[in-house]
């Protein structure tokens, strides 16, 4: 090699090619910095072989005029020579490819039969290709196979967290996971704060002038209720919604100091009880109104957050040590759940005014209140520590191994939990047993990580999951890339809900398009209805998949198959086993269905280049935002406050968009590099909604969209509202900060997409 470069050095004319090597070196005695500069003729070699920090300079050849003309023709020549060499090789290389096509051993054969000096040519790297229509078939395939072998789950009357069952149910999956072969698995301990029935049990009692009855509560009960015993009259109150409350007050029927009677659904326990608590009402009653066959009773908590309201903001490790808190979602009054049949009893006890129509129920005679009964609710639950594992195991990215998606499941329940934490728990084990088949023996490479998790303490709000996010909130944000919740995914087969980030709306749209309906064999997408929009759901309080959206800034989505509003009749009651589950849905056909929807939406965004994360669809939500705002620009005026910065910064975020839109069509993805770089700025949208103005530890839920509290864009609305529904209650100064805090947020959202601060077209 250096007689032809001598060669071709000569030929040219030119001096001897040099190379410089600097190097930075601090001098010991001082702050200044010399430069070594060492010349060589030879590369220097640094560790391993490879040339370190090493820059190229041609020195200045010595040409006169009288050579050009045969410097020309010469480098022309080597041109040429070059690139015919190149062409025949490049050329052997296709024919010896397509020759392989047929996936035989040819190309092997050919590979062991090279000539000894071959074995120094390093080809080039080339990505498998696994095309995305095999790739959705070899999922729907090997999932078919798991669900035939039937695998169950170990049969508990209950499985609450902490509970020796529950512990069984962790050493089965973290079985189960180590079979399949995930690169790892493991799990995490948290210490938290339960509250469970008390020896003395909770009582309800109907006090008339006759005497007292008991109202059976058939053994259920609301955990976090305050520890009182409370006396009022008992008042109806429909679903316990804000709604219902204030019909009550235009009514004229009061509520302070009462016992407020309420049916389950619509919204969450917690959400009734602080509502009611809103009003001044003593204590509340849950009762559910089903069909007859179902009077169980009922189970749910009442603290208005997630996690462990103990530990409000912070992780339940056992080795830290924080000062007592308690979490400000925790009611002041007492609740209880009781049998349809004891409300049957309360409400034949009560002579007040009808209900209005769409209070009422065929079931029942409801009435609004009654001036003879009271009440008497005394609830003696106890607070004790549990110490609780959430189990899990990961498949790592063959790319970007330190990016995940994580599918979770709840694992614990009140009873025997099949629709609640069953169904999700086999489904996940089926997913990582289908996805790991996929990657150890079919070949699949997915290019980010895929993390499965099974959660503890699910039924008490989410408090393995979010337990596990606090005590990672530093780093999950920029690793976690979204996250699917499996928890009660299968609750029968006549209609389909989902509730997620915006960010998730297209993927999940798409996987619609391409999961079959079991039965029809028609997509998804057609079975139950082109519009997704129709079947957007807010997230619930309950739903664990809220914590990763509002608490994290982690794109996060839920969904579920049911029959109709009224829901699956069983949940959160000991009646919700296997067969009075598979008694109203084809439940291996579904739960099948649920998996490949899940693992498509998995697959999907492990499969390709770049995140499948749709930013753009946040310019909607903004909008629609905008509009409801703009209803209010009188009062905006009136109160000598503008909209434009408001609109300049919803603007900044829409340009930030399709800056972002616009690098990723001009960059190739192909370059891991610019590709992780531009990943990442999709990951910062979701986060960047969190609010940075309100406390973590106080206000948990700091997503302006998706959260709770005065910080979000609903709460500005609706506060904004009662300048003309209730002037007195408004209050302007409160108004001009949520407006200046909200316009910052989206601000500083636009800004974070935009890039680097160079690259920040800041119009604001």
């Amino acid at each position: 090699m250096d007689h032809a470069r001598s060669a071709i050095s000569n030929l040219l004319g030119s001096g001897p090619l040099s190379y410089t090597r600097f190097s930075l070196a601090r001098q010991m005695d001082g702050d200044s910095s010399h430069v070594e500069m060492k010349l060589s003729e030879e590369e220097e070699s640094g560790e391993n072989g490879m040339t370190d920090h090493v820059h190229t300079r041609v020195a200045n050849p010595r040409n006169s005029g009288r050579n050009l003309c045969c410097k020309a023709a010469a480098a022309g020549l080597l041109f040429l020579i070059g690139f015919l060499i190149g062409y025949l090789s490049y050329h052997g290389r296709m024919q010896t490819t397509s020759s392989c096509s047929d996936g035989s051993t040819a190309c092997e054969n050919a590979a062991s039969t090279s000539s000894p000096g071959d074995e120094n040519l390093e080809e080039p790297k080339t990505e498998p290709v696994f095309y995305w229509g095999n790739l959705k078939t070899m999922l729907s395939t090997t999932l078919q196979d798991n669900f035939r072998s039937k695998r169950g789950l170990p049969s508990y009357s209950s499985h609450e967290a902490g509970s020796e069952e529950d512990e069984s149910l962790v050493y089965y999956i973290h079985g189960q996971l180590s079979n399949f072969k995930l690169d790892k698995v493991w799990d995490d301990e948290h210490y938290v704060t339960l509250q469970v029935p008390g020896s003395l049990g909770n009582k309800v009692t109907i006090v008339t002038t006759s005497g007292e009855k008991v109202l059976d509560t058939k053994g259920g009960y609301v955990a976090y209720s305050a520890n009182v015993t409370v006396t009022g009259k008992p008042v109806y109150a429909n679903y316990g919604r804000r709604e219902d409350f204030l019909k009550l007050k235009g009514m004229d029927i009061p509520v302070n100091g009462s016992v407020v009677l309420v049916r389950a659904g619509k919204i969450t326990f917690a959400e009734k009880v602080a509502n009611a608590e809103g009003v001044n009402a003593a204590g509340v009653l849950i009762f559910q109104e089903s069909a007859a066959d179902v009077d169980q009773g009922l189970f749910g908590h009442a603290h208005l957050g997630t996690g462990d309201p103990f530990t409000p903001g912070f992780p339940s490790f056992n080795h830290t040590q924080f000062p007592p808190a308690k979490s400000s979602g925790l009611p002041r009054i007492p609740v209880q759940t009781i049998s349809s049949t004891a409300a049957a009893k309360l409400f034949s006890n009560m002579n007040g005014e009808n209900v209005p129509g769409d209070w009422s129920s065929e079931r029942f005679t409801y009435k609004m209140n009654t001036d003879g009964a009271t009440v008497k609710l005394q609830v003696n639950s106890q607070i004790v520590e549990r110490k609780i594992r959430n189990v899990f195991g990961v498949i790592q990215g063959f790319d970007e191994p330190d990016q995940y998606i994580v599918i979770g499941a709840q694992r614990d329940s009140w009873g025997p939990g099949a629709a609640k934490a069953g169904v999700g728990t086999v489904i996940l084990l089926e997913l990582a047993s289908a996805i790991s088949s996929m990657v150890k023996t079919g070949g699949y490479k997915p290019r980010r990580s895929i993390v499965f998790a099974s959660w503890s303490a699910g039924d008490f709000g989410a408090v393995g999951a979010t337990e596990w996010l606090e005590g990672y909130s530093a780093t999950l944000h920029s690793k976690a890339f979204a996250y699917i919740n499996l928890d009660a995914a299968v609750l029968g087969s006549k209609n389909f809900k989902v509730s997620a980030s915006p960010m998730l709306y297209k993927v999940m749209e798409q996987t619609m398009m391409e999961v079959k309906h079991p039965v029809s064999q028609e997509s998804l997408f057609e079975s139950f209805g082109s519009d997704l929009s129709r079947k957007v759901v807010p997230f619930r309080l309950d739903n664990a998949a809220l914590p990763f959206l509002a608490y994290s800034g982690i794109p996060a989505i839920s969904f579920s198959f049911y029959d109709d509003e009224e829901g699956y009749p069983y949940l959160g009651t000991k009646d919700d086993t296997w067969d009075n589950l598979k008694s109203v849905t084809q439940l291996e056909h579904w739960l099948q269905t649920a998996a490949e929807v899940a693992g498509q939406i998995a697959l999907r965004m492990t499969y390709s280049h770049e995140l499948y994360l749709d930013y753009e669809q946040y310019n909607q939500e903004l909008t629609n935002f905008m509009i409801k705002f703009t209803r209010y620009r009188e009062d905006i005026q009136e109160m000598g406050l503008t909209r434009q910065w408001l609109y300049s910064a919803r603007g900044d975020f829409s340009r930030a968009t399709d800056a972002l839109t616009r690098d990723f069509r001009n960059t190739d993805l192909s370059n891991k590099l610019l590709c992780r770089m531009l990943n990442d700025r999709i990951m910062r949208v979701e986060y960047y909604f969190l609010s940075p103005y309100v406390s973590p530890k106080d206000t948990p839920l700091r997503h302006i969209f998706s959260g709770s509290g005065s910080h979000t864009l609903q709460a500005l609305l609706d506060h904004l509202s009662l300048r003309r529904s209730n002037p007195s209650a408004f209050n302007q100064d409160l108004f001009k900060n949520q407006l200046a805090l909200a316009t910052w947020t989206i601000q500083g959202a636009a800004n974070a997409i935009s890039g680097d601060i160079w690259d920040i077209d800041n119009e604001f």
